[in-house]
């Protein structure tokens, strides 16, 4: 299973203090951060168990951490956006 978050961390040094607080504290969870991406995205894999998502924001929160969960899969473009009713070829 994986989580993704968008944070607000913006170093390294943060990062890694907070991947290994992660992996301290949840021993079977791996910890990566994506700080060229846009959103500062937190990677969360565990193979034996579910993700514990609101322990671990609450957990990262005390830490300091600002963390919001990223829904699993981007929300399906409405037909409309695809082929707007001037250019719809299934009228």
């Amino acid at each position: 299973m994986v989580e993704v978050f968008k944070t607000k961390v913006t170093n390294s040094f943060e990062a890694r203090k907070i991947v290994d607080l992660i992996q301290r504290t949840f021993k079977n969870y791996q910890a990566n951060f994506d700080l060229e991406d846009c959103d500062k995205i937190l990677r969360i894999q565990c193979q034996q168990e579910c993700i514990q998502t609101e322990r671990l924001i609450e957990f990262l929160e005390v830490q300091g951490c600002v963390v919001e969960c990223l829904p699993d899969a981007p929300s399906p473009v409405p037909r409309e956006k695809i082929f707007p009713s001037s250019l719809n070829p299934f009228p």
